[in-house]
C-alpha cells in the first residue's frame, strides 16, 4: 500500500463497547480530512459494520437509507447507537444513528435478509464496451506529484484506486457531461464477509457521488472555495462482490436545483452482472453563492 493510504479494513473496524440499555453502542476510528469534517462514507461503512454486529447468523443486508443530520468532526472517534427494530422470520431492521458530543450526525434505517429463493432479473452491462481498468492511468499516476499538498493529498492517498473512463475532473472538466464511468478497487486484500464488503462499498461510493453534477457544470475539484457536503445516501446490494476486485461504477446525474444534485450510481462486477446500487442528493456551494 502506498505511504499514507489509510487502511480499509482499520477504518471500518467498529468496538462493541457493551454499554446495553435498550441500544447496542460501538465506536468507530476518525478520518482525519483536511477540511476537518467528518467523511460521509466512512461513517456510512462503519454504521453497516455496527448493525451488522447485531444480526441473527447469516442475515445479510439488502438495502439502507441515511441522512447526513450535520457536519462531524474528522479527529474525533464516532459514536454509534444501533436499535434492533425487528428480526423476523426473514428480514431484520436496524437504526443505526452516529454521535459525537451527544449530538446525531447521520441516522440510517438498514434491513438485512437470509438467502431466499425467488424471481430473478437485473439489467446488464457489456462490459467489453469500456477499456480495462489497467489501461487507465490511476488517480496517483497523474497526480502523485503532488502529495505534498494536503488538499491534493485528501483525493491521492483514498484506500481505493479510482480510473476514471471519461478522464478524472481533479485540475479541469474533460467534457460536460452527467454520466461517468470509473472503475474502482480496493488499494489492499480486502477478504471478509459479505457485510464488510458492503460496508466498505458504500464507503467507496460516496467519494464519488458528487462528481456527475460537477462534470454536468465544468466544476474540477481544485475549484476555489467550492464546497459539497452529502445530504442522503440509499443503497441496495443486490449480489455478491469483492471490493478488491474491479468493479465499474457507472453515476449519472438527472437533476440540479437549489444548490442540490442527484446522482444514481450502478456497480458492476466483470462479467457485466449489476452487484449494488446507490442514490445520493448533494449539496454544491461555488465561491459566489
Amino acid at each position: 500500500m502506498l505511504a499514507g493510504v489509510p487502511n480499509l479494513g482499520d477504518m471500518l473496524a467498529v468496538i462493541d463497547l457493551d454499554a446495553r440499555t435498550r441500544y447496542d453502542v460501538f465506536t468507530g476510528p476518525a478520518l482525519p480530512t483536511p477540511h476537518g469534517r467528518a467523511f460521509g462514507g466512512q461513517v456510512l461503512g462503519q454504521a453497516i459494520a455496527a448493525a451488522s454486529e447485531t444480526l441473527p447468523e447469516g442475515r445479510k443486508i439488502h438495502s439502507m437509507h441515511g441522512y447526513f443530520v450535520r457536519p462531524g468532526d474528522s479527529e474525533k472517534r464516532m459514536t454509534f447507537e444501533v436499535a434492533r427494530l425487528h428480526d423476523g422470520r426473514t428480514y431484520s431492521t436496524r437504526r443505526t444513528q452516529a454521535y459525537q458530543n451527544g449530538e446525531v450526525l447521520m441516522s440510517m434505517i438498514s434491513s438485512f435478509q437470509d438467502d431466499s429463493a425467488g424471481v430473478e432479473h437485473q439489467d446488464s452491462i457489456d462490459i467489453t464496451q469500456f477499456p480495462e481498468p489497467e489501461s487507465i492511468p490511476s488517480i496517483w499516476d497523474r497526480y502523485g506529484h503532488l502529495t505534498l499538498d494536503r488538499q491534493a493529498s485528501w483525493i491521492l492517498n483514498r484506500p481505493f484506486d479510482f480510473r476514471h473512463v471519461e478522464g478524472d475532473i481533479v485540475l479541469n472538466v474533460p467534457e460536460n457531461r452527467s454520466t461517468q464511468h470509473v472503475w474502482l478497487r480496493s488499494r489492499n486484500d480486502m477478504p471478509g464477509p459479505h457485510s464488510f464488503q458492503c460496508a466498505a462499498l458504500a464507503f467507496a461510493s460516496d467519494y464519488l457521488l458528487m462528481e456527475p453534477v460537477m462534470r454536468k457544470h465544468g466544476i474540477p475539484w481544485a475549484t476555489p472555495g467550492m464546497k459539497g457536503a452529502s445530504l442522503d445516501h440509499a443503497m441496495w446490494f443486490h449480489r455478491p462482490f469483492r471490493v478488491d476486485e474491479w468493479l465499474l461504477y457507472e453515476i449519472t446525474s438527472p437533476t440540479a436545483q437549489s444548490g442540490r444534485g442527484l446522482s444514481h450510481g450502478r456497480f458492476f462486477n466483470m462479467s457485466g452482472e449489476l452487484v449494488a446500487s446507490v442514490s445520493q442528493e448533494t449539496a454544491v456551494r461555488l465561491p459566489e453563492e
